[in-house]
């Protein structure tokens, strides 16, 4: 569970992860849509390295993918922490619902 302030229009305006701040806050399961998206748009606003970061780890992994695949590098060639890492990655990306680099909603030009 988590706090929320609403302001009002309903949208959500501030948050609390352990504490209700006074009487106007209200509680809301840590897994409703408006909350996740407030903490999204929150991270996002107070670090916009954040998002650019996301993606261009994506890349990375992709290029490494590239060059084992192509013979340029052996997977046993990275440090075993790094072969732990995108083993862990990997697995994690097959299980969810990014599959290529690209969205459904990117252009590429």
């Amino acid at each position: 569970m988590a706090y929320v302030l609403k302001n009002h229009l309903g949208q959500i305006v501030a948050s609390s992860a352990t504490e209700k701040l006074s009487d106007e806050w209200v509680e809301i399961v840590a897994t409703d849509k408006a909350y996740i998206d407030f903490l999204e748009k929150s991270l996002a606003e107070s670090d916009p390295f954040r998002e650019s970061d996301i993606h261009l780890a994506r890349v990375l992994e992709d290029l490494i993918s590239l060059l084992i695949e192509r013979n340029v590098i052996r997977f046993t060639d990275l440090p075993e922490h790094a072969q732990k890492r995108l083993n862990q990655r990997q697995s994690m990306r097959s299980k969810s619902h990014l599959a290529g680099i690209l969205d459904d909603s990117s252009e590429l030009f």
